[in-house]
C-alpha cells in the first residue's frame, strides 16, 4: 500500500452525526483525552513541542486548512525538527531531506505497527496484528509487480484499454463532453479491476463494473473519516458498503473471473493457508489491493490530463515524442486499437515521465509514517534528537517537492521539469550537495508502495492512448486548488470539476 497513510484529523461534523446516546459517550472521551493530552511538557533534548491552544485538536484544523503554508511558516519559526499535537496524537516532522536516511533506517521505528492498526481499522484485517508469517509471506507477492511480471500486465492494461475504449470512444467521430474526474474515475477503475482481478464472463460485466465502482467511490469517500477512528456504526451506511465490497471479492466470487493475475493467484494462494475458504477477511484483504491500486493512481491520471489540457505545449511536445517513437517502432496510427509498446520503449518517453513526476511533485501530499516503539535517541545529521514512545514520526515530502532551493519556481508546473537535454534528469541539490532524496511521492524505504511501478504504467499508457488516437480540449480553463480532506493520505482530488471534450483525430 501506499505509504500516504495517515488518519489524525478530527472531524468537524462528528457531533452533529451523532445521535444522543453517542454524542455524549463521544463527549465524555473527548473530555478525557483533553485532559490527558494537555498535561505533557516537552522533555530534554525533544525537539520543539507545538500543542497549539485547543486541548486534543491541537494544530490539527491549520494543518488541514494550509498544509505547505503551515508546516513553511512553523520551519521557519522552529527549525526542520518540531513536534505537533495533532487530534490527540504527538507527530514529530522530519523536513530536512538529509535526515531521511536516519529515520528509514532506524529499527526502533516501526512502519508495520503503524501499518497493521491502519488495515484493522479501515478494512477489518486483523490477523496480520498477530501473525508475522502472514505479513512476510503476503510481502512476497510484491514481486509480482516487478520485473517480468510487470511486463505481463503491461498487456494485459493494454488490452483492457483496448476493450474499455474501443467500443464506444473509437465511434466518437464527433466531439463529446464530459467531466474529466468521471471520465478518469470509469476508465482507471475498470481498467485496473481488470488487469488484476480479470474479466467478468457473464453478459451483465458492465453493470457488475459499475456497481462495483459505485460502492468503492461510497467506500473511498468516507476512507478519511474510518482511517481517523471514527467507528464504522457512526459513518451511515458505510459498513453495509464494505460488507458488500467484501463479499464481491471473496476467492468464491473471483472464481467466476477470467484472467487473474499473477499477484491475485499467488495471495490466494497464501489466504486459503490462514484463512477458511469461506472468512471473509480474504475478501478484506482483496479489497486492502483494490483500495491500494486505484485510490491514489485516479487522481494521478486526473491532474496529468488537467495541467497536459491547461498547457497546449507541453501536450504538443508529448504527441510529438510518442509519434517519433511509433514511427520508429514501424507502427502506424490507423483505425482501430493497433499500437503496442514495451516497457523499454515506454521509458524511453523522458518528457512524458517528467510530466508524471512533475504531476507527483505538486499534488502529493503523502506523510512517510513511523511509530516510536520505545524512547530512543535519534542521531541527526546536524543534531540528537529524543523521541518519545508512543509518538508518530513522519517525513513530509512536500516541503521538499515545492523547496525553491531544489526546484525553481515550484509552484508552476512544468512538464521538462525531469529531463535534461533530452534524457532524465535525476541530479537535484540543496546547500550545494548532492539529494539521495529528491521526489518521494511514493514512500520510503520499506514502507515505499509496492505498486508503484504498475501505477506508473498504467498512466503513461493511458496518456499514450490517448494522446495518439484523440484530439482533447478543456472548456472550463478554470484553476483548480487541492481538496485536503484527504491530506496525508496521497495524491488529493481537486475541489471541482472541469468540463472538456474529446473526438477521434480525423
Amino acid at each position: 500500500m501506499s505509504a500516504g497513510m495517515g488518519g489524525f484529523w478530527p472531524e468537524p461534523w462528528l457531533p452533529q452525526s451523532l445521535g444522543s446516546p453517542g454524542l455524549a459517550l463521544a463527549a465524555g472521551l473527548l473530555l478525557l483525552v483533553l485532559c490527558l493530552s494537555a498535561r505533557r511538557t516537552r522533555r530534554r533534548g525533544e525537539p520543539p513541542l507545538i500543542k497549539g491552544w485547543l486541548p486534543y485538536f491541537g494544530q490539527a484544523l491549520k494543518l488541514q486548512k494550509d498544509p505547505l503554508g503551515f508546516m513553511t511558516t512553523l520551519q521557519k519559526q522552529y527549525g526542520d525538527i518540531f513536534t505537533l499535537l495533532l487530534g490527540g496524537k504527538y507527530i514529530t516532522f522530519i523536513l530536512d531531506p538529509f535526515h531521511y536516511t536516519s529515520v528509514a533506517k532506524n529499527q526502533k521505528l516501526s512502519f508495520q505497527i503503524f501499518t497493521n492498526k491502519f488495515l484493522k481499522r479501515v478494512f477489518s484485517i486483523k490477523k496480520m496484528i498477530t501473525d508475522s508469517d502472514l505479513i512476510d509471506e503476503i510481502h512476497s507477492t510484491y514481486q509480482f509487480l516487478q520485473g517480468k511480471h510487470l511486463d505481463i500486465l503491461m498487456e494485459s492494461t493494454m488490452q483492457n484499454l483496448k476493450q474499455v475504449f474501443e467500443p464506444q470512444l473509437l465511434k466518437t467521430t464527433s466531439w463529446n463532453t464530459e467531466y474529466l474526474l468521471p471520465f478518469c474515475n470509469s476508465v482507471i477503475f475498470e481498467t485496473t479491476f481488470t488487469t488484476i482481478y480479470g474479466n467478468v464472463l457473464a453478459d451483465d460485466k458492465k453493470t457488475f463494473i459499475t456497481e462495483l465502482k459505485d460502492d468503492f467511490l461510497k467506500f473511498d469517500e468516507k476512507f478519511t473519516r474510518l482511517a481517523s477512528g471514527i467507528p464504522i456504526e457512526l459513518l451511515g451506511n458505510l459498513k453495509s458498503v464494505r460488507t458488500k465490497l467484501i463479499k464481491d471479492l471473496t476467492i468464491e466470487s473471483l472464481a467466476k473471473l477470467q484472467g487473474l493475475s499473477e499477484v491475485v493467484q499467488r495471495r490466494n494462494d497464501i489466504l486459503e493457508k490462514y484463512y477458511m475458504p469461506k472468512d471473509t477477511e480474504i475478501g478484506a484483504h482483496h479489497l486492502g489491493l483494490l483500495w491500494a491500486s486505484v485510490t491514489n493512481t485516479v487522481p494521478t491520471m486526473f491532474w496529468a490530463m488537467y495541467y497536459l489540457l491547461r498547457h497546449p505545449k507541453a501536450m504538443a511536445v508529448l504527441r510529438d515524442e510518442i509519434d517519433h517513437l511509433l514511427q520508429s517502432t514501424g507502427q502506424k496510427k490507423g483505425p482501430g486499437f493497433s499500437i503496442y509498446l514495451t516497457r523499454e520503449q515506454l521509458d524511453s518517453l523522458v518528457y512524458l515521465e517528467s510530466t508524471i513526476l512533475e504531476v507527483l511533485r505538486l499534488c502529493s501530499f503523502s506523510g512517510i509514517f513511523r511509530f516510536v516503539q520505545e524512547d530512543l535517541t535519534l542521531h541527526l545529521e546536524s543534531q540528537d534528537c529524543c523521541l518519545r514512545k508512543g509518538d508518530f514520526v513522519v517525513i513530509f515530502p512536500p516541503i521538499l517537492h515545492h523547496d525553491p532551493e531544489i526546484f525553481e519556481a515550484p509552484e508552476e508546473f512544468r512538464f521538462d521539469r525531469f529531463t535534461e537535454n533530452g534524457k532524465k534528469k535525476t541530479t537535484f541539490f540543496k546547500r550545494g550537495k548532492k539529494l539521495k532524496y529528491y521526489h518521494l511521492p511514493f514512500g520510503l524505504g520499506v514502507s515505499k508502495c509496492p505498486g508503484r511501478f504498475l501505477a506508473m504504467v498504467e498512466i503513461k499508457q493511458l496518456l499514450v492512448v490517448l494522446l495518439t488516437y484523440f484530439d482533447l480540449e478543456i472548456i472550463d480553463n478554470k484553476p483548480l486548488e487541492l481538496n485536503y480532506s484527504r491530506f496525508l493520505f496521497g495524491i488529493p482530488y481537486p475541489d471541482s470539476d472541469v468540463l472538456f471534450r474529446y473526438k477521434i483525430k480525423s
